[in-house]
């Protein structure tokens, strides 16, 4: 039996992002379904980017470094407050986010899952120190724009697929 949180729909999407489906998130990574998601990227006052490490017990990517918070809307919620929700939920931290860009991207993952996402973008500004819940985040830290550049170019497989992808054009 898989755990329930891996049972909760996500919203299937074509690549205008119209809805056009719901259905359990891992049948969906199994699938590679296009389905909504978003990336939250908070930063701080000195232009530091707070990047979390996944919890090893994450279905897929875990240990991985990534953007401060991402997920996947519910059906019938607006992906502004489904980001703001996760943010709390992830990192127990609340801030201001807006929305910054879109994109579609596919990337093969652990364990033969596929990510297929029409993920939505949001940059927010804080100084606060989070409380990860340690059920989703191993760890967390504030790191200068051009120390992640470099580990990126260095250690491509520390870092979530979505989080290399997008990186260059959220700190923009």
């Amino acid at each position: 039996m898989q755990a329930p949180e891996l049972e909760h729909p996500v919203v299937l999407v074509d690549t205008n992002d119209r809805p056009i489906g719901e259905m359990g998130k891992l049948e969906v990574h199994e699938r590679g379904l296009l389905h909504r998601a978003f990336s939250v990227f908070v930063f701080n006052d000195r232009g530091e980017l707070m990047l979390q490490r996944r919890a090893e017990s994450k279905y897929h990517s875990g240990g991985l470094w990534s953007n401060t918070c991402c997920s996947h809307p519910q059906p019938g919620e607006i992906v502004q407050n489904a980001a703001h929700r996760r943010l709390w939920e992830e990192m127990r931290l609340e801030c201001d986010i807006q929305p910054h860009f879109t994109f579609v991207y596919r990337a093969e993952l652990d364990r033969g899952l596929v990510e297929h996402e029409y993920d939505h973008v949001f940059v927010g500004r804080t100084d606060r120190t989070p409380d990860p819940d340690p059920a989703e985040v191993a760890d967390w830290r504030w790191t200068p724009v051009d120390v992640i550049r470099r580990e990126l170019e260095e250690r491509p497989g520390d870092f979530t697929s979505w989080f290399r992808i997008c990186f260059d054009r959220a700190v923009r």
